[in-house]
């Protein structure tokens, strides 16, 4: 509840006046039957007109009507409390997880990042609204309503006491064991946005493939796995509101008896069972509202400790003094340095695995190249071989176990974060097309002028498809640019990291979904326009590395080849091999 406090602790004064509010509302709510008692029992046995009974009436609708206008208001001021709160625990929550290093994000799951973001950050809002009004107004309406039939008739009322206690203490205990209850369902939520999450990305194989019956079988088994732990979680939560009724209704039934033959007897006025009854009402709501509170109090604990995790992760990969890294052995633009690393060096057991396209399990075993400025470097090898890894090395993504990766001369790990991103443009693999225009997907929120970017789309073959719609750089891509062909979506990639003229271009699988005239085609208006940038081009097919300065072969982690293509063709089996079966596949 700490975490929470944090947020709401800015609008305490507001709070307290809700509070107020919510206090008189309640106040003059339990006078109305203490007012009708009076109008039962003292004024029309004594009044010979209708005037006293009228204004005694005009007393009920006046506390009924401040009543409802207090309430009413309190909710509003509640409401507003709970959105502002809420807000800036979701404003931190994503800038945390912006900020997450690769090793971070391996280790909290987008799918869990997902359900706290949502579900978690929803339980959080309903608690802080409802503890203002419900907070007040139950405890209010049990003590108040105890208080006041001790007044009206303590014999009656010692039925009340002696329950109120009992159903207290089974409505803490029955919360505190249902956090535990609560913290299982939202791990099982995460589970349930992961395979979801699974699904919708990849819609279009499981289509292909007719696999909907086997992942509605497995959604489906998640769904159950859930629903039973929710419901297993609810029952216990739920079980002190029957209780309570049960406990209140046997003394409701006690107090009607007694009642009843007190009233018989002469010794108890009418107007004060019926006031008895409304306050048991009364006081039967305050123990279901604060059987409410303390459910929600539950998830809401649950949640805000699951929210808690992400916002306190402590900043990941902060920039190190020069004076702590040492200073590169050989010059060059871009240098590895026999650089080892491994995905799951430090979380083996949580770590989920997957960051930028590559498997945990993928490392780097002892890689050393360098890439002058304005050369041009291009990986090749199977897939799962580590070329992806290399470029979360250079962006600082991961640090490496072993050995230093250098930019410019710098040891990466000196660099400010935006310092050393700025100099990258990056296409990476199933890279992402937002819901917007054309023109804010390739200028991404940086000071690109409309020059740079239309330059950038003809260089990246895109000028053509995004000129032929009516609206050109103003057409709105649909989520994941799905209302564009795979090779329009890898163009408008490219053409996001050609704009800002980055230093260096990296572009990993960037190209396979062109046909070879097109990758030719771009690889040339690279070189002519961009031929200042250091380059680093990951491919499948060769075509697309052959003419760069060096190119590296890797093999499981290792590199088993560096040098030109010609080099590599007379010198490495594992690229020999490669270039035979695709300029057969060419050929065929």
């Amino acid at each position: 509840m700490s975490f929470i406090w944090k947020y709401v602790r800015p609008h305490r004064w507001f709070i307290l006046a809700v509070m107020l509010i919510k206090l008189i509302g309640t106040g003059t709510e339990l006078l109305i039957p203490y007012v009708l008692e009076h109008l039962l029992d003292h004024v029309i046995p004594a009044s010979d007109s209708a005037w006293p009974v009228a204004a005694w009436g005009g007393v009920m609708l006046a506390l009924t009507w401040i009543t409802r206008v207090l309430n009413v208001r309190a909710n509003r001021m509640s409401v507003r409390v709970a959105r502002d709160s809420t807000f800036a625990i979701r404003r931190d929550l994503f800038h945390t997880a912006l900020n997450l290093s690769g090793r971070q994000m391996d280790q909290v799951g987008l799918p869990s990042l997902v359900s706290r973001m949502t579900s978690d950050t929803y339980n959080v809002q309903s608690f802080v609204r409802m503890i203002q009004t419900m907070g007040i107004r139950a405890p209010i309406m049990l003590l108040g309503g105890i208080a006041i039939t001790l007044t009206m008739d303590t014999g009656l009322a010692l039925i009340l006491c002696i329950m109120a206690p009992v159903l207290i203490c089974l409505v803490s205990f029955v919360s505190w064991k249902g956090i535990p209850l609560y913290n299982e369902v939202q791990k099982r939520m995460d589970s349930l946005v992961r395979i979801m999450r699974e699904n919708i990305t990849g819609i279009r194989v499981v289509k292909a493939l007719s696999k909907e019956p086997y992942e509605e079988k497995r959604y489906g088994e998640a769904n159950t796995r859930m629903a039973r732990q929710e419901i297993r979680a609810s029952v216990i939560m739920s079980l002190p509101g029957p209780i309570a009724t049960l406990f209140l209704n046997i003394g409701l039934t006690l107090v009607v008896l007694i009642g009843a033959r007190q009233v018989n007897d002469g010794r108890t006025a009418p107007g004060v069972i019926l006031a008895f009854l409304t306050y048991f009402n009364m006081i039967l709501m305050g123990v279901m509202g604060l059987n409410r509170i303390f459910m929600m109090m539950s998830k809401a604990n649950a949640s805000a400790n699951r929210i808690a995790e992400v916002v306190r992760l402590p900043e990941d990969l902060l920039p190190l003094p020069e004076s702590e890294t040492e200073a590169p052995t050989q010059e060059g633009c871009l240098i590895f340095d026999h650089v080892t690393f491994n995905y799951d060096a430090d979380d083996p057991a949580e770590s989920h695995g997957q960051f930028l396209g590559e498997e945990r399990q993928q490392c780097l075993k002892d890689i050393s190249f360098r890439v002058r400025r304005g050369g041009s470097l291009g990986i090749i090898g199977a897939t799962g071989s580590g070329k992806t890894s290399i470029v979360n090395l250079l962006m600082r993504f991961y640090d490496p176990q072993k050995g230093h990766v250098y930019v410019d001369g710098k040891d990466v790990r000196t660099y400010d974060r935006d310092t050393l991103h700025r100099k990258f443009g990056v296409v990476f693999q199933n890279d992402a097309i937002f819901a917007d225009t054309i023109r804010e997907n390739v200028s991404f929120g940086r000071d690109v002028t409309d020059p740079m970017m239309r330059r950038a789309a003809k260089d990246a073959m895109a000028q053509g498809f995004i000129e032929s719609y009516e609206d050109a750089y103003d057409h709105r891509a649909a989520i994941h640019g799905a209302n564009f062909s795979g090779g329009q979506k890898q163009r408008l990639l490219i053409a996001r990291a050609l704009a800002a003229d980055p230093e260096i271009l990296i572009l990993d699988d960037a190209s396979s979904a062109l046909d070879y005239r097109t990758d030719a085609e771009l690889r040339q208006a690279i070189r002519k326009h961009h031929g200042s940038a250091t380059t680093i081009v990951i491919a499948q097919r060769i075509s697309s590395i052959l003419s760069l300065d060096e190119i590296l072969v890797l093999h499981e982690g290792e590199m088993i080849g560096k040098g030109t293509h010609e080099k590599l063709l007379a010198s490495c089996p594992v690229y020999q091999d490669i270039y035979r079966t695709q300029m057969s596949e060419e050929v065929g």
